[in-house]
């Protein structure tokens, strides 16, 4: 009998010949493989986001400045109601946006970090006052979120939200808005070329248009599909943009930025940037440690206009208004920039005089937001975008309405529910919320970015972290800001074929 010939592996009528390349992977093989990363990193990044959480928790355990226990048990579950979603997003393995996340987490640091760290306005309210404001909050946040998790959306596949806009070839366009916003903005800061008559859709226009390029631009770079000189153009824009909206000494337009920046590149790799956030959080903490000085100096006798070229000079001045001497100072400046977004004593104003004191509103400030979507050129006596607000300002005492046109206190939508209709306002704005992000997150889950769908879950993210806003101003500013970003990219459409 002849021996049988030795072979290693059989081969099957489809096998390649011996020394044949391999075949490039199949699709599917591809996907599960981009699939398995994402879930890799997304178990990262929620390992991290619950160290964190823990961490935060047993601190204020631990150096909470609070008198009643109670309002420790109260801020922490504050906290991890704000965290909750945020954990459940980092775990998935989709690459939706999370914008009712971001949204949620928000209460940590408007509600819960202020209570938590002793805010020197609480002292002015019982103890019983102070635990109703924060039910009120705990309220809306376990409203929003079981409703967020009972709905239902499936992905939505019209052109509206499953077809590009701007297709990759000429996303250059979109990206060199970039610098058309960095000029914008030194145009309107230091020149004074813009008309006052178009001032305001200019710049809900350029803000626009500012927030696609950031976002997406911090998204691709997170992906890592950004080039080496792509990256390095947008940087310094984006530094310029920052510099000089904050020259204006209020800090909320450039953290805004930065904070959308950070999302997007969060939202496009799973990992949170620590060189910067190590680099930027202790530069902020600074600037608004110094914040008070430079504005008695340059508001209290009119504000001082400061030209470009003094830029160097006034910023070096606010650095040394913001330099702490000792480290236990230090650490006290990041607190106060984490109190400056304090709503809670807000909210134990009106808990504490509604209705004892002033009657619900009943849906009065509501009643202003249709009036806020008729063009201003249709209608020129139409009230101001903060009507709302003053309306607040002026029912709980806190201006006069002479002082509401040169300042304004911001309330957020929480407390403009409560001041309406009490707990069960705060319950309704919780469904609604959880309803409305719900729908839009699922009807966008499979839309790419450039797509109408895509660029506004966009808007809403910004939008999302915008706390102090009553629901007015929230509604009619995302919707000018949202026709002017998605006419844009319907207008380069065309213009580029």
């Amino acid at each position: 009998m002849e021996p049988t010939p030795h072979r290693d592996t059989p081969e099957s009528p489809d096998s390649p010949p011996a020394g044949a390349p391999e075949a490039p992977p199949a699709p599917e093989a591809v996907r599960q493989r981009r699939l398995n990363v994402r879930l890799g990193e997304g178990r990262g990044l929620f390992h991290i986001g619950l160290a964190g959480l823990v961490a935060i928790v047993l601190y204020y355990a631990y150096a909470a400045k609070v008198e009643d226990v109670v309002h420790l048990y109260l801020g922490e579950v504050i906290i991890i109601l704000a965290a909750v979603p945020g954990l459940v997003w980092a775990q998935r393995s989709d690459n939706g946006f999370p914008v009712f996340e971001v949204f949620m987490l928000t209460c940590a640091n408007t509600y819960a970090i202020p209570l938590l760290n002793g805010h020197e306005k609480l002292a002015l309210y019982d103890d019983a006052v102070v635990s109703k404001a924060a039910l009120c909050v705990i309220a809306f946040q376990a409203f929003a979120i079981f409703t967020y998790m009972q709905v239902k959306a499936r992905p939505k596949h019209s052109r509206f939200w499953s077809e590009e806009m701007i297709s990759e070839e000429h996303s250059r366009f979109l990206a060199n808005g970039m610098a058309v916003t960095t000029a914008n903005t030194n145009l309107a800061n230091f020149l004074n070329l813009v008309p006052a008559e178009i001032e305001g859709p200019a710049r809900a226009m350029f803000f626009g248009i500012g927030i696609a390029c950031t976002f997406i631009t911090c998204r691709k770079w997170g992906q890592g599909t950004l080039k080496q000189a792509d990256k390095s153009f947008f940087a310094v824009n984006l530094v310029i943009q920052v510099i000089v909206l904050t020259s204006s000494l209020f800090l909320v337009g450039g953290i805004s930025i930065v904070v959308l920046g950070v999302l997007g590149y969060v939202a496009g790799s799973r990992r949170l940037p620590y060189t910067v956030l190590v680099f930027l959080i202790p530069i902020l903490a600074l600037l608004h440690n110094g914040k008070s000085e430079m504005r008695a100096k340059y508001w209290d006798v009119g504000r001082k206009h400061i030209e470009l070229t003094d830029l160097p000079a006034f910023y070096a001045e606010w650095v040394g208004y913001g330099l702490p001497a000792t480290e236990k100072q230090e650490t006290q400046a990041t607190a106060k920039l984490l109190e400056r977004t304090s709503l809670i004593h807000i909210m134990c104003l009106v808990v504490s005089q509604t209705p004892d004191k002033q009657p619900y509103l009943y849906g009065e400030t509501y009643s202003y937001i249709p009036g806020q979507f008729v063009p201003r050129f249709f209608w020129p006596n139409k009230p101001l975008g903060h009507v709302s607000t003053y309306r607040l300002s002026v029912y709980y005492g806190l201006q006069t309405a002479e002082e509401t046109v040169k300042t304004t206190i911001g309330f957020g939508m929480l407390t403009e529910a409560y001041a309406n209709f009490g707990f069960l306002g705060l319950i309704m704005l919780g469904v609604t919320m959880g309803f409305v992000f719900k729908k839009l997150s699922g009807w966008a889950s499979e839309s790419p970015t450039l797509s109408y769908g895509g660029l506004l879950l966009v808007m809403m993210m910004a939008w999302s972290f915008q706390v102090e806003l009553t629901l007015s101003i929230w509604l009619s500013s995302l919707f000018q800001a949202c026709v002017a970003m998605l006419g844009i990219p319907l207008f380069l459409r065309s213009f580029s074929g």
